[in-house]
């Protein structure tokens, strides 16, 4: 299944998490600790059934949202070339979203890839930085503003996405080094909380089956237990693949296969799986078009991943869903079905507890637009009003 979403790709929780009083891990990037804002957790995370919580056992929601451009050929995130990194984090806590996704490739860690399309004189911190380098600032950043960071390895290279977790370019083994630096590197900030090991899995990637070539689910589990013996606080974050015994969904939204064969990690307390939706607009699915659209939307959430979490299995999130429009009918007046099944798919989210993060902050997604209008400023308020249907504690609000 062909996504339009490759072309701007390679074009161009509020439950605000803090450190309790006690804690005394420091933040990689500056050696301070990161800002006591909102509802305090006690850190790290683990999963209890179907629930993320805290030591505590407390549960924690991701209502988050995915702010890309570190994967892409700028090698940082998109906007800077308007707007300061701070300008922008301060906008994205004021939202409410109490975790970002951040996407990378591997490519950002090479030596060859040069940071550009960032306006130093509104940046000037940035200015020598690395890719890497960039990543460490924009990962202090989010932290200090008490949202958790959950690391998106979202491409083998800036070039676009892959089937599998390894190409001819980036290898099993480069993937599965370049997650244990990153959990080693990350390991003293609290609020860097997981690692969603690779984006999208679809095409020849199959779950349970042996293969080691194409078997994404026994991958997860070879990278994951390489993780967790860095990092033992992370959770693991492993997504779907697209097609299941001859059944195909979403690229990366497809948890069928973990009824049978679950991931199993060394710790089943770090497991989060993850599944990604999308509107007509990105691929005009049978199911838009069903007669009973969009009462026949559960049922099919259902079988592809909420299972998961209906039968207290595990832990589901949405890592990416998103789209231009949330109203329920167009211009003309008829109905408009990207609305209609945006709205139902945040009611689902909230009826069964599943965490998410929106894709996107950045306004420069084709197909889904974003949170920010091309302004690279301005919010969808119509967009925002609809995640705030379903947030958790904003940032410096009490529960």
């Amino acid at each position: 299944m062909k996504r339009s979403r490759l072309v701007w790709l390679s074009a161009t929780l509020a439950l605000a998490a803090a450190v309790t009083a006690g804690c005394t891990a420091m933040n990689s990037a500056d050696n301070t600790e990161p800002q006591a804002v909102g509802r305090q957790l006690k850190l790290p995370l683990h999963t209890d059934g179907n629930r993320i919580v805290d030591a505590a056992g407390k549960t924690v929601t991701f209502t988050g949202v995915n702010w890309f451009g570190l994967e892409t050929n700028t090698f940082a995130p998109h906007g800077l070339w308007s707007r300061s990194l701070d300008e922008m984090l301060d906008q994205m806590a004021a939202q409410g979203f109490n975790s970002v996704r951040l996407p990378f490739s591997n490519e950002l860690f090479d030596a060859t890839a040069k940071p550009n399309g960032v306006d130093y004189k509104l940046n000037p911190t940035l200015q020598g930085l690395t890719g890497p380098q960039i990543m460490d600032k924009v990962v202090e950043g989010i932290t200090k503003r008490g949202m958790m960071v959950i690391l998106d390895r979202h491409r083998p290279t800036s070039q676009g996405q892959s089937n599998l977790w390894y190409t001819d370019k980036v290898s099993e083994e480069r993937w599965i080094s370049d997650w244990v630096k990153l959990a080693k590197q990350y390991r003293d900030n609290p609020l860097v909380v997981g690692a969603d090991l690779h984006n999208e899995p679809h095409g020849e990637a199959t779950w349970g089956t042996g293969g080691e070539k194409t078997d994404w689910r026994a991958a997860a589990e070879r990278a994951g237990n390489a993780v967790l013996k860095e990092n033992p606080n992370w959770l693991i974050v492993v997504e779907g693949i697209e097609s299941y015994d001859g059944d195909g969904y979403w690229w990366g939204g497809n948890l069928q296969g973990a009824a049978k064969d679950p991931v199993r990690l060394s710790d089943p307390k770090k497991l989060v799986y993850s599944a990604h939706d999308y509107s007509p607009k990105v691929w005009s699915q049978q199911w838009f078009t069903d007669k009973n659209f969009p009462n026949n939307m559960p049922a099919l959430w259902d079988k592809q991943f909420g299972y998961l979490v209906k039968n207290n299995v595990a832990p589901v999130l949405m890592g990416e869903f998103g789209g231009r429009s949330v109203a329920e009918t167009d211009a003309k007046g008829e109905k408009d079905l990207e609305g209609i099944w945006q709205r139902h798919l945040i009611a689902y989210l909230k009826d069964n507890g599943l965490s998410y993060t929106y894709w996107s902050w950045n306004p420069n997604s084709g197909d889904t637009g974003g949170v920010l209008k091309d302004d690279w400023k301005t919010i969808d308020q119509a967009k925002m009003d609809l995640l705030k249907s379903y947030q958790s504690v904003p940032a410096g609000k009490k529960p």
